[in-house]
């Protein structure tokens, strides 16, 4: 890891820093529970790290690319809020709330249950349903 990282804060919001919340795990290392991946997840959307994101969805659910750095606007990430983590041995599910804004537009929240399988010691994002 860079060191510039470690100066860094975690977009998750962890206030340990990034070089010590997602980035190791943007680098390579497993997930301990789904929280944390989603939380990494989060953060690579925020850092565009298309490779990651694909990466950590599950190949059943996964799409082929995502096209992050061609959306326009680009989001601005405003920060998240874990709501709810049940985590068992094989499923899991998160539910959270991330705040955004594209352009000079309002902020928006994305409220989403997103669910996770773990598989060879890893968890998988599989898929989220979107709240009003």
């Amino acid at each position: 890891m860079r060191a510039v990282d470690i100066l860094t804060p975690c977009p998750c919001g962890n206030p340990a820093g990034y070089a010590h919340c997602c980035g190791p795990l943007h680098e390579g290392r497993a997930a301990p529970d789904a929280e944390a991946l989603m939380r990494s997840r989060y953060s690579a959307y925020v850092l565009k790290r298309e490779d990651y994101l694909l990466a950590t969805w599950h190949p059943s659910t996964r799409p082929a690319h995502l096209k992050l750095a061609a959306q326009q606007p680009a989001p601005s990430w405003l920060g998240l809020s874990v709501k709810r983590h049940e985590d068992g041995a094989v499923k899991a599910v998160v539910e959270f709330v991330a705040r955004l804004r594209y352009g000079g537009g309002r902020a928006q929240r994305l409220h989403e249950v997103s669910r996770f399988l773990r598989e060879d010691g890893r968890w998988y994002y599989v898929d989220g349903e979107i709240l009003a």
